[in-house]
């Protein structure tokens, strides 16, 4: 009977916290626990319930680092007041008066409660801590910037790793231009080697350089290094090389920046084997690593799940193509990172993501914004990505055409706004239905066809449909995906 009672009043507490005392102990606790414990199942099923119908409060709650730190607190004082709790209910059992195997059994049991929920307990309130941690390491209290004609405009700059060499002579820019309401999304890339390009008008850059950047061996790539060499000129910037390189882009592109993001190429690496690797296509043999890298082999074509660091090759190899396929394969490992990771994988992977973000990333989006921009991207996930790059044939990269530039880039964002009809596919001649005709012609005559000439293969440069000479697929396209 007495071993009965002690194991019912410890499933009472772990039913409901404060019951157990409420009917065999403090009665007063027992009231204290159980308000506490009603008001956290309130508190919960609010929660869930306004998260069901308004997705931007989970992500307003997930980036505020004030309601985190309460939380966190709130689960660690939960996890050490139930197991009190236990331990009261264990003492109200009255376990000295069992018989030995008994009592053995009621503390073996009350030690697991106890242990398995202010466990999960604690575990949860570490999660939130490294939540909160990624949220104050990854983005600072900056002002929030609206967005500019109804899209955000964020400035997407890869660089390699390396003691103060954040955005320095960065090796990929990318506009991202993201529809405010639709999450419809056009990437412009830029060469890193464009030059004879304006600033936008009244920066420091564009007051130095008020015929472009048309210096000897001055390229887009070099913008960074410049304005770090000469740091006076941008009195109040906290990082004059990023700010420098956003007027280049602004005066390029004819888009207003909202936010940018420096991503370090080789902490890439770690994000993609945070997420279980990346899904993607390979066209051709891609080399990972220098003939002289002990590590050198190829990447085989075929549709495969890549690691980090095949992944980080994949979009950065030289060998056998040029930096306009390298551009375009670039492009396509965006694509497949926006597609691929889904809430779930990061929920299962949030820890190592969250480590590897915040090692890889710096970025000027506010805290503020990050419900903004999480809810943005997972509208993204089931739209077509437009791109468009600012290579040749499209643009010569030594003395680009600014006026023809502006209007292909209003162009591309007016046609995924459905402002401006998309350009018409490419029809195929219709040899094939005139060859038709003529065979059941040539039929009724007893005269033979004439064979058809199969279709040649698509042209191919370094895993990159396309040529340099007629452009890169990926690079200009309504459809990303199917480009890739």
């Amino acid at each position: 009977m007495r071993f009965r009672r002690a194991v019912t009043l410890m499933v009472m507490t772990l039913v409901i916290p404060g019951s157990a005392q409420l009917v065999a102990g403090n009665r007063r606790l027992g009231r204290i626990a159980i308000r506490v414990w009603l008001g956290v199942i309130v508190v919960t099923l609010l929660s869930v319930l306004v998260a069901a119908f308004a997705h931007s409060f989970v992500f307003w709650a997930a980036s505020n680092t004030l309601l985190l730190g309460v939380l966190r607190l709130g689960l660690m004082a939960l996890a050490v007041g139930w197991a009190l709790l236990f331990m009261d209910s264990w003492r109200l059992g009255q376990p000295l008066g069992l018989q030995r195997q008994q009592r053995l059994a009621v503390v073996g049991m009350n030690g697991l409660l106890s242990l398995t929920v202010a466990g999960t307990l604690l575990f949860g309130a570490h999660m939130v801590g490294v939540q909160r941690s990624f949220m104050l390491t990854m983005f600072g209290d900056g002002e929030v910037v609206g967005a500019h004609d109804g899209r955000f405009n964020v400035l997407l700059l890869g660089g390699d790793s390396g003691a103060g060499r954040w955005g320095l002579r960065p090796d990929s820019l990318t506009v991202a231009s993201i529809d405010a309401r639709t999450g419809k999304t056009v990437l412009v890339g830029l060469p890193r080697n464009m030059a004879n390009f304006p600033f936008d008008e009244g920066s420091p850059m564009a007051e130095q350089f008020p015929h472009g950047f048309d210096c000897d061996g001055c390229y887009l790539n070099g913008v960074s290094t410049w304005a770090g060499d000469h740091t006076e000129l941008f009195k109040g910037s906290k990082n004059p090389g990023v700010d420098a390189t956003i007027s280049a882009v602004e005066g390029i592109t004819d888009l207003q920046i909202n936010y940018y993001a420096m991503v370090n190429l080789a902490g890439f690496r770690s994000l993609v084997d945070a997420v279980g690797g990346v899904e993607l296509t390979v066209r051709d043999r891609i080399p990972v690593g220098l003939p002289s890298d002990s590590f050198f082999r190829y990447i085989e074509p075929g549709t495969r799940t890549l690691d980090g660091m095949d992944t980080l090759w994949f979009a950065r190899a030289r060998e056998g193509s040029d930096d306009y396929s390298r551009m375009a394969r670039q492009k396509c490992v965006m694509n497949a990172m926006l597609q691929q990771v889904s809430p779930e994988t990061a929920l299962r992977n949030f820890e190592k993501i969250a480590k590897a973000s915040s090692e890889m990333i710096s970025t000027s989006v506010p805290r503020g914004e990050v419900g903004t921009f999480v809810d943005l991207a997972l509208k993204a996930k089931s739209q077509k990505i437009a791109t468009l790059s600012l290579v040749p044939p499209l643009v010569t990269t030594a003395d680009p055409d600014i006026e023809l530039i502006h209007a292909k880039v209003a162009e591309a964002i007016d046609r995924a706004e459905g402002q401006s009809p998309a350009p018409a596919p490419v029809e195929p001649e219709t040899d094939t239905a005139e060859a038709g005709s003529d065979a059941s012609t040539d039929a009724g005559t007893g005269a033979q066809a004439p064979a058809t000439t199969p279709a040649a293969p698509p042209s191919m440069t370094g895993g990159s449909f396309g040529t340099l000479k007629d452009g890169y697929a990926a690079n200009d396209s309504e459809d990303l995906g199917a480009a890739c």
